[in-house]
């Protein structure tokens, strides 16, 4: 029976744009270079406009995905991170830990959200679909 990883992210995020447009910002490695600078990640599959998985190496080791639900005129950002650090943690620096992943992951969504909706209006449909 395997060890449970010991951080456990999960977020969802509501962006007003299309999936497609949502995948390409994490379709670059230089992308993923620039949001998790401190992991090296290896995608083991693809899922087109639906996301990506990855193994993660580096700071942590683990996986990571990007699940990207069509919803509503948009896209539902699922994050989930499973990893454990490559280092000793005691439990409080886990949790401070596992904290900080999750404040990152929020912080890229939100990010996403104001660049890829540009100003767009509550009740307006996206730009890709007007």
């Amino acid at each position: 029976m395997s060890t449970p990883p010991a951080i456990d992210v999960v977020d969802e995020t509501f962006l007003a744009v299309p999936p497609a447009t949502v995948k390409a910002a994490f379709a670059a490695p230089a992308a993923w270079r620039r949001y998790w600078p401190d992991l090296r990640l290896e995608v083991y599959t693809d899922r087109g406009d639906e996301g990506l998985r990855w193994t993660v190496k580096g700071a942590l080791v683990g996986t990571m995905e990007v699940w990207l639900e069509p919803m509503l005129d948009g896209t539902l950002l699922h994050y989930f991170l499973r990893a454990t650090p490559a280092g000793l943690f005691k439990p409080r620096d886990l949790r401070r830990e596992g904290d900080r992943r999750a404040r990152a992951a929020k912080a890229i969504a939100l990010e996403l959200k104001q660049i890829l909706e540009d100003g767009r209006e509550p009740g307006i449909p996206p730009a890709a679909l007007s």
